[in-house]
């Protein structure tokens, strides 16, 4: 038995949960598509054309969120 490295619960086996590694997995590709959206929209040029609605979702989903661990 040991402790989850990403939980912080125990274990009954001497690895991570596997849904704790699943879920780790899902967040870190969460955050390379968020990472990416200004490159793919090549907002980099001119964000001036695109409109105001459109360019407050991109700033929104762009944004670094506080993340709170609410496990069980």
């Amino acid at each position: 038995m040991k402790i989850c490295n990403i939980c912080h619960k125990i274990s009954a086996t001497d690895q991570d949960h596997i849904d704790c590694i699943q879920k780790r997995s899902i967040e870190l590709e969460a955050e390379d598509f968020k990472n990416s959206i200004p490159e793919k929209l090549n907002l980099s040029k001119n964000t001036q054309e695109l409109g105001v609605e459109v360019r407050a979702i991109l700033e929104h989903l762009t944004k670094e969120k506080i993340k709170y661990d609410n496990s069980l």
